[in-house]
């Protein structure tokens, strides 16, 4: 996973201009709204909720080329509401990226 967040990093970095501090606080905001996407597709009790917010997860991914979760935003589309699997995937690749703040 180490690289996942070596790569968000580096597009963090490029939209930040190199600034450490402001790629620290975006870094924090991603993760903070792909937690927020995660926390809804937990709630999600029909399938129209848990579309968009896989949706939003994967948009959110794509802006910052995560594609880790992109592709795992993707799994979440083509599952049941509430799927325990695909959510503990999203959760464990989300803490790994969080380590690195």
């Amino acid at each position: 996973m180490a690289y996942e967040g070596a790569s968000l990093d580096a597009n963090l970095a490029a939209a930040a201009g190199h600034d450490p501090e402001l790629v620290r606080e975006l870094r924090k905001a991603f993760i903070e709204s792909a937690e927020r996407q995660i926390d809804l597709l937990a709630r999600s009790r029909c399938d129209g909720n848990w579309e968009v917010a896989a949706m939003r997860l994967k948009g959110l991914a794509a802006s910052f080329h995560a594609d880790s979760l992109m592709a795992l935003a993707e799994e979440a589309l083509d599952t049941v509401p509430g799927d325990p699997v695909i959510l503990r995937r999203l959760n464990q690749l989300l803490a790994d990226l969080a380590i690195e703040i």
